[in-house]
């Protein structure tokens, strides 16, 4: 059996074609707990915070939002382009049942952050043991 090798720049044309440029895209995600909240953190350079949609429904977050090209470039005229821009939509089942009606949200320098406060039924709970006499 032959392996043949895919010329040099091949793979780079096939992902900056239609299908990862145009519309859509995905920001880049994390998600954590610490003792009393689940954290989400969301990477969007770029993007108005004014522009940004936040749902907690069902214990599913939801991130949606859009951001526009600041200049007109024909698409023609593109040598390579990574930097994203159309809308974008992020839903993540989250790992506990929080309190979404309480969340808050802070973007700075690019950087999206939703704390979501846990529901006391999922905090843990220290339970005494009585020695009996």
């Amino acid at each position: 059996m032959t392996r043949q090798l895919i010329p040099f720049g091949a793979l780079d044309r096939f992902f900056s074609d239609d299908m990862m440029t145009v519309g859509e895209f995905l920001p880049a995600l994390d998600i954590y707990q610490d003792k009393d909240n689940v954290v989400a953190k969301i990477s969007l350079p770029g993007v108005d915070p004014k522009k940004v949609d936040i749902v907690i429904e069902n214990d599913v977050l939801t991130v949606s939002g859009s951001t526009e090209e600041k200049e007109e470039v024909k698409r023609e005229d593109y040598y390579h382009r990574e930097v994203r821009t159309g809308s974008f939509s992020r839903s993540v089942v989250l790992p506990m049942a929080v309190k979404g009606d309480v969340a808050q949200a802070k973007y700075d320098k690019g950087l999206l952050t939703i704390t979501m406060p846990k529901e006391e039924s999922v905090k843990p709970k220290k339970i005494s043991v009585h020695v009996g006499e």
